[in-house]
């Protein structure tokens, strides 16, 4: 008796609806990004936000009047913060000529390195090339590199001009219509951002046990571990990294005001933040520091203590603080963090590397608590 094939017992065409339901979720993921995100961000801020709710209740308070008042008061903390920074970037945008100034010295001082540089090098290239019997190019005014003389604009019909000028707007009105509707479309669901995390928050309990009664028997206790392990896991990896980067935004301001750095109560908090962005973190939290740097200093020497003194803050914060206030909670292998990092990347741009690290960990909490994806959870652990 011939036995019978995988295509006949069904793994084969198991395997396929597997891979077309996965080509279909990231489908759904890469076309409904604006909504899905905003429905993640929503519901990690009232992951973080729970415990405070659970604290003002204990006021003998209603849980939707303690999730008003914490809703309000994380709002005000985002107003004030948004207040803050308003005015620090309309002293900096005043100051920006001051600025353009010194990125162009900086760079005729490099078109001027590099043409002597140039001619030096034009110097001794003759030599050698007359000693093997080449004869050398003509020689270039390097003043004038670069430069081309004007070119006279052919004339062109009067209808020639129109439909160029036509073809040249549509182009730009189109581009201009996009970014509008990008940034009306992102506003539009940020809008909704304040009210999902309050609803979240006051219908918490009925959300919970309405996910809970979608499951029967032992499966609805592992429901209810994989949304513990998902809440704790979000919890800790936000508060964590937020703790971490209070800490570094205060050293680095403290070191920037005593280096005087322009702007260091709004270039410090910018640099710790972007410090801990996965892998780029450290030439991003690089760059605020030196370009404020640029109208007050020109030593190449006061660039290189800057830029070292933040790699320092990252490298002690990344080694020493990270895996006490955030990795022992995450645990995952640096290998699932870096394809974690590609996959959401890819499909979210940089929204997707800043969730990158929660929504990996949140798969990998799921399958901690699922008997069948146990193996995947390990496969994604330390």
């Amino acid at each position: 008796m011939i036995p019978p094939t995988g295509s006949e017992n069904g793994r084969f065409p198991g395997a396929a609806l597997n891979l077309l339901a996965f080509a279909a979720a990231v489908a759904l993921l890469y076309y409904g990004r604006l909504l899905i995100i905003t429905l993640i961000l929503s519901t990690i801020a009232a992951f973080i936000l729970e415990p405070l709710v659970n604290l003002t209740m204990r006021l003998r308070l209603h849980r939707g009047v303690a999730s008003f008042v914490v809703c309000s008061a994380a709002l005000l903390v985002v107003y004030l913060t948004g207040v803050g920074v308003y005015f620090q970037a309309l002293n900096l945008i005043e100051d920006l000529p001051a600025y353009t100034t010194r990125l162009n010295e900086l760079s005729e001082t490099g078109l001027r390195q590099l043409d002597q540089t140039e001619e030096s090098l034009r110097k001794l290239v003759p030599k050698r090339m007359a000693a093997r019997g080449v004869q050398p190019p003509p020689a270039v005014d390097t003043k004038r590199r670069g430069r081309r003389a004007p070119q006279p604009d052919p004339v062109l019909p009067p209808q020639v001009q129109e439909v160029r000028i036509k073809q040249d707007e549509k182009p730009l009105f189109d581009y201009l219509y996009e970014q509008v509707s990008s940034a009306y479309n992102v506003l539009l669901m940020a809008s909704f951002v304040p009210f999902l995390v309050y609803f979240m928050l006051s219908w918490s309990d009925h959300v919970r046990r309405g996910f809970l009664q979608m499951f029967e028997g032992a499966s609805r206790q592992v429901a209810a571990r994989s949304w513990e392990g998902v809440a704790s896991m979000a919890r800790a990896y936000m508060v964590g990294n937020f703790i971490l980067g209070c800490l570094l935004a205060l050293a680095s301001t403290i070191f920037f005001m005593m280096r005087g750095v322009p702007y260091a109560l709004l270039v410090g908090p910018i640099s710790a933040f972007l410090s801990l962005v996965p892998y780029v973190g450290l030439p991003l939290a690089i760059i605020p520091p030196v370009f404020a740097a640029l109208p007050v200093t020109a030593n190449l020497s006061d660039y290189l203590i800057l830029a070292s003194t933040v790699a320092f803050f990252h490298l002690l914060a990344l080694n020493l603080l990270y895996p006490k206030l955030v990795g022992a909670r995450v645990h995952l292998n640096p290998l699932a963090v870096t394809i974690g990092l590609m996959f959401w990347g890819t499909i979210w741009g940089a929204m997707g590397l800043v969730l990158a690290i929660p929504l990996t960990a949140a798969i990998k909490a799921v399958c901690d608590n699922v008997r069948g994806l146990g193996p995947y959870g390990k496969l994604l652990g330390d």
